[in-house]
């Protein structure tokens, strides 16, 4: 081990605060980059690199340079601290929100409003039973796959599934007396309706 990582250690054990200021200095763009490839944020790898700091700062006098070097062991508590907020409920809210946002936003452009082959189905699509029309608008026409569907409704995939087939059904029933052929295109699923 060179000398400056010994007097880096040492002062990391003991709390000196211009070792903590060069172990940032040295290393905290390293450890920005490792929190960010894990949650996919920059303020949230921000807010981790700051924790792994306060953490390295408290648990400076329990380093023990015989398990690793000073640069592995700040690595590892910043990875750590980024795996836990990837597993907690706000980064899975959070995750999910910008997911939803995302998909509203793609859908926009390729809204129903916008298409001429889904004139008169956003408004028979509202007549059904509202269990058939809260699964096949956020299908068909909002991007959600069935298992995201499923989550964000509690219930079953089997369950799912049932209310897109009978929504169908009863879409097709509609749109046969007319003889209108409709194209619905969700998920990578073509459906023709009439």
């Amino acid at each position: 081990m060179k000398a400056s990582d010994i007097n880096l250690s040492l002062g990391i054990q003991q709390q000196d605060q211009k070792a903590l200021a060069f172990l940032y200095d040295k290393y905290g763009d390293v450890l920005y980059g490792i929190a960010h490839k894990i949650v996919h944020s920059e303020d949230l790898a921000q807010d981790i690199v700051q924790e792994a700091f306060i953490k390295i700062w408290k648990n400076g006098p329990n380093y023990d340079p015989k398990k690793g070097t000073i640069f592995t062991w700040a690595l590892n508590i910043t990875r750590n601290l980024a795996i836990d907020k990837t597993r907690s409920a706000a980064f899975k809210k959070r995750q999910h929100v910008l997911e939803i946002g995302t998909k509203i936003d793609n859908t926009t452009a390729f809204s129903v409003e916008n298409r001429p082959e889904h004139i008169g189905l956003k408004s028979q699509v509202n007549e059904l039973d509202p269990k058939y029309k809260e699964v096949i608008d956020l299908i068909y026409f909002r991007g959600y796959t069935q298992s995201e569907v499923k989550e964000l409704l509690g219930i079953p995939l089997g369950t799912v599934k049932s209310r897109i087939r009978i929504g169908l059904r009863e879409l097709r029933k509609v749109f046969s007396m007319y003889r209108v052929p409709i194209l619905l295109i969700a998920a990578n699923w073509t459906f023709f309706l009439g």
